[in-house]
């Protein structure tokens, strides 16, 4: 568990300039209100663990919640602001952007505000990449096109150039928009402006299509993915049924957590085999997967299968792992190895088949946010800037019990969120696709 030191996001120093923003701190005006610095939002909103924490007479572990203070930190006519998009592409990056620049410049007054092109790169003078001016007329429709007007890069640089950088510029305020990779390098960047004693807030967006950071219920771009994903999975049972032994085998996106497998899954209702990294399988014997695939063909004479991209690794086990740019261990593909498992299986039983490999993974990455998610997006990035402009740094904006909350990096980071096998959202995918709770002997 956390302690309530570990959930206290650092500041800056103390706030003494009156926000811009005007608004009320008297309920009944109809104007929104300022948050205050003791709302905070509950980890867990269990009555049990609620009357522990009575019992034993401590304060229930809490997230500060986001919003608008009334006095800031930082002059809004005096700062400049830097944003920067890292890692792989994901739906709503540019609403992000969009939503950032948009609250600093027409909500705070804040005007020069600069894009980072092409993730922590743009900060390292040897690779020459442009700054961007970023103004509202040239980001006011980058929210109706997918990946990123900034450009993005995997893999760590080196910090203290990054400060330098930083420096050189005369930045107050930096948001990284990027998973767990490009919130550690936010968090090493807010440590070094602090043993430098400088003034400059770090304030992260958690981008991960995969939804698994810490603490944090939901990440922007995962329902725009599942959603996508759920179209394809209607595709792809329609490719199954439609021959005789029809197998069609969708591979998605879910390095270390399955949660668009499984909600795409749930979505679509069709699915009969849903394998995520959180569950372990094998292939052969009675009880494993080609052989229930094979009961299955034989019943129904189709099958639609989803696969997560990081399950079944354990059937690499004797493969040596190799790592990306990121430092993140290179998953074997699944998919591949599924669709050829599966071939030689069924041409050992003398069964005729038809079988569809389908990887869509690209496609979904680089679509525009759905609706939902374009909401989401903005919001996240308004709190995120309430945030810096009141001197909060090293932390991220997150949502937790349907409230936007500020954490820690570190605490963000400090473990990958997963599905839990025994929780609800598991149980109603095995419920729903009828596939044993264990495929394996």
């Amino acid at each position: 568990m956390y302690t309530a030191e570990e959930l206290n996001v650092p500041i800056l120093g103390k706030c003494t300039i009156p926000s811009p923003l005007n608004l009320s701190k008297e309920l009944g005006d109809g104007i929104f209100n300022y948050i205050q610095d003791d709302e905070r939002i509950m980890i867990d909103t269990n009555m049990r663990y609620y009357n522990e924490c009575v019992q034993q007479n401590i304060v229930p572990l809490s997230f500060e919640k986001a919003g608008p203070k009334e006095l800031v930190y930082f002059d809004p006519s005096k700062t400049k602001a830097a944003i920067v998009t890292c890692g792989g592409l994901c739906p709503g990056l540019n609403n992000v952007i969009r939503g950032l620049v948009m609250q600093l410049n027409k909500r705070y007054g804040v005007k020069r505000i600069v894009g980072i092109k092409y993730g922590y790169e743009g900060f390292i003078p040897r690779y020459e990449h442009d700054i961007v001016d970023l103004d509202p007329d040239l980001i006011e429709y980058i929210h109706m096109h997918g990946g990123t007007i900034l450009g993005t890069s995997r893999g760590p640089q080196d910090v203290s150039e990054i400060v330098d950088a930083l420096e050189r510029m005369n930045i107050n305020l930096l948001f990284t928009i990027g998973g767990d990779g490009t919130l550690r390098g936010a968090q090493a960047i807010s440590e070094e402006i602090a043993k430098r004693r400088l003034k400059i807030a770090v304030g992260g967006i958690p981008k991960t299509i995969d939804n698994d950071i810490n603490l944090i219920e939901k990440s922007f771009g995962f329902e725009t993915a599942f959603t996508i994903a759920t179209e394809i999975l209607r595709g792809a049972h329609n490719e199954a049924k439609g021959a005789y032994n029809g197998i069609a085998l969708v591979k998605l996106m879910g390095r270390d957590s399955g949660f668009i497998a499984a909600n795409a899954a749930l979505a679509v209702q069709e699915v009969n085999f849903v394998l995520v990294p959180e569950v372990q399988f094998e292939l052969s014997g009675q009880n494993g997967f080609l052989e229930l695939l094979r009961k299955r063909l034989e019943r129904k004479h189709h099958a639609l299968i989803v696969v997560a991209e990081g399950a079944g690794q354990n059937l690499f086990k004797d493969q040596e792992a190799e790592k990306d740019a990121s430092g993140n261990i290179k998953y074997k593909d699944i998919g591949q190895y599924l669709r050829d498992e599966i071939k030689n299986y069924l041409k050992k039983k003398n069964m005729s088949y038809s079988l569809k490999y389908i990887d869509p993974s690209y496609i979904i990455r680089s679509a525009p946010a759905n609706a939902n998610d374009s909401l989401f997006c903005n919001i996240l990035a308004q709190n995120v800037v309430h945030a810096a402009m009141a001197g909060r740094t090293g932390f991220v904006v997150g949502y937790w019990n349907s409230e936007f909350t500020i954490l820690p990096i570190q605490v963000a980071v400090k473990k990958r969120k997963r599905m839990s096998v025994e929780g609800e959202l598991w149980s109603n995918v095995i419920e729903t696709t009828g596939q044993p709770k264990k495929l394996f002997n």
